[in-house]
This record gives structure tokens, C-alpha cells and sequence, in this order.
């Protein structure tokens, strides 16, 4: 398995170890605020260590960056307005269908059509997130706003996967996270801009600006640059059989024959995508320009 597939394993890990104390942080703050002092942190963070990254980037980079960050936030919050109306079980499994709507936006975008190999794993790893998450499904406001944020969620990935190997891996994430960073507090600030309330969710804001934004944003980008959109999709349905694990470990939840099933068919799928042809996923393709 290549380092870039690997990387982004990585960063799946991290993003799901995070659920448990997110969850917490959130019932003590609005999730936007949380957004807000999560992105603004680490995108600050990032500029205290290298100051001259987004000047470095020059005119092009910073609005790939730009264009990144819309999408990025854009996700986050049509998300976040979806779990208002919407179960966290059916919004994490709407959200997963961003593995589906990859590599049609670049097969639409990119010019870029996945062979049979990879839709096979895209199918493997939609009824694998079925089974983590799903337990009946009705349509309404919120699915259609969470389909939205997968949507969103999808074109990140596609102009990723495009933009991640043209300009510098360090200064990009920092352009999309300073965007995610006023997109949430354009929406948080009207009503007033929550302080974290205690320690813990302190805590909870540096491990998540850190690890899971920080550091994970820039390997993810990296890892971006070396991989083709529809098989990065299919390594981050990833995401969901982490955060069970660490549900089972850290909170004690109990590991059911479905969400085993799912985690099992998701890991079958990132198989696939390694082990398969990777002709037509990673064949020649037009760069987008910005």
C-alpha cells in the first residue's frame, strides 16, 4: 500500500478518534461557534509557524485555495443546518455519499471516468456506510441540506485531487482553512460568538485544531496530489469505521454484527481501489484552471 493511501488512513484515524470528544464539546457550545474557534485556531497555528505561506502562493494558489475553503465550509455548515431536522446516524451515512458523487464530478469536471474496478469499490463501500449508519431513512429538509454538504464535500475532493500537486501543500491548507474559519463565523457572529465554557472543551478545540485540522488538512492535501479523487474518496469512508472503534474503546459503546458488516465491506472497497487496475482512475486529465 503507498504512503500516500497510508497518509490519508492517517488522517481518517484522527478525524474519527475525534467524534467522542466532539460530541461532548458541542452539547456545551453551538456547533458553529465551535467551528469557528476550530478553524480560526488552526489556520493561526499554521501562520505562526510559516508567516509567509499564503503570500508564497501566489495570485493562483490562493484562489484554488479560496475555491477549496468555499467547498470545504460549505459542507461543514449545510451539515451542520441538516442535523438540526436530521439523526446523526442517517446525516453520517447522507454525508458518506460524497464517495458516490467523486467520481461523478470527475468524470464531469476532470474528464476523468473510474473503471469498473473503482465504482465496484464506490458500491462496497455506499452499503458499507449503509450499515454503519443507516436504520431507516426518510427524505426531507435535512437529508436534502446534508445531501448538499456531501455534495460539497465531493468537489473538495475533486479539486483536491486537481489543484494539490500545483501549488505548496502548506500554504493551500491554510488559505482553505482561514475560509472555513469567516464562512462559519459569518453565521456564528450574528448571534454572538460563544467563549469555550471550560477546560475540557478547550481541550477538546486543540485537539481538534491541531491534529484533526492543522495536521491532517496539510497530509490530506499532500496525500491529495499523489492520488486520483475516486480512490481518496473510498480511503476516507475510513472516517466512520474509526470513530466506531473508537466509540467501542473509548466510550464503551457496544460493537453490533452491522456496523462490523460495514466496517468490513468499507475495508473491502479500500482493497479494491489498491489492488485493482488503476488505468482509468488515474489516466491523463485536463488541469483545472482558477
Amino acid at each position: 500500500m503507498r504512503a500516500p493511501t497510508l497518509a490519508l488512513i492517517a488522517v481518517t484515524a484522527v478525524w474519527g478518534s475525534t467524534f467522542v470528544v466532539v460530541k461532548d464539546a458541542v452539547e456545551q457550545m453551538p456547533v458553529t461557534d465551535f467551528l469557528t474557534w476550530r478553524f480560526a485556531l488552526a489556520a493561526l497555528a499554521m501562520l505562526l509557524l510559516r508567516p509567509r505561506s499564503v503570500a508564497a502562493l501566489g495570485s493562483g494558489g490562493r484562489r484554488a485555495g479560496l475555491v477549496l475553503g468555499l467547498a470545504l465550509g460549505g459542507g461543514y455548515l449545510l451539515q451542520t443546518l441538516g442535523l438540526q431536522t436530521t439523526g446523526a446516524a442517517v446525516s453520517g451515512f447522507i454525508t458518506g455519499m460524497f464517495v458516490v458523487l467523486t467520481p461523478l464530478g470527475a468524470a464531469v469536471l476532470l474528464r476523468q471516468s473510474p473503471d469498473r474496478t473503482a465504482w465496484l469499490a464506490v458500491a462496497l463501500a455506499t452499503v458499507g456506510l449503509g450499515f454503519l449508519a443507516l436504520h431507516g431513512l426518510s427524505v426531507g429538509a435535512g437529508e436534502l441540506l446534508t445531501l448538499g454538504c456531501a455534495g460539497a464535500f465531493a468537489l473538495h475532493i475533486v479539486g483536491l485531487g486537481r489543484w494539490a500537486s500545483s501549488y505548496n501543500v502548506y500554504g493551500l491548507a491554510v488559505v482553505q482553512l482561514l475560509t472555513v474559519a469567516a464562512m462559519c463565523a459569518v453565521v456564528a457572529v450574528p448571534g454572538g460568538l460563544a467563549v469555550p465554557p471550560d477546560a475540557g472543551v478547550w481541550g477538546a478545540l486543540g485537539l481538534t485544531a491541531i491534529a484533526a485540522t492543522a495536521v491532517a488538512f496539510v497530509v490530506q492535501t499532500w496525500a491529495q496530489a499523489h492520488l486520483p479523487p475516486t480512490r481518496a474518496a473510498v480511503v476516507m469512508t475510513m472516517e466512520p469505521v474509526f470513530a466506531g472503534l473508537f466509540a467501542v474503546v473509548a466510550g464503551g459503546e457496544h460493537l453490533g454484527l452491522r456496523t462490523i458488516a460495514g466496517a468490513v465491506l468499507v475495508l473491502a472497497a479500500m482493497v479494491l481501489t489498491e489492488v485493482g487496475p488503476r488505468r482509468g482512475a488515474e489516466g491523463d486529465v485536463e488541469r483545472l484552471e482558477v
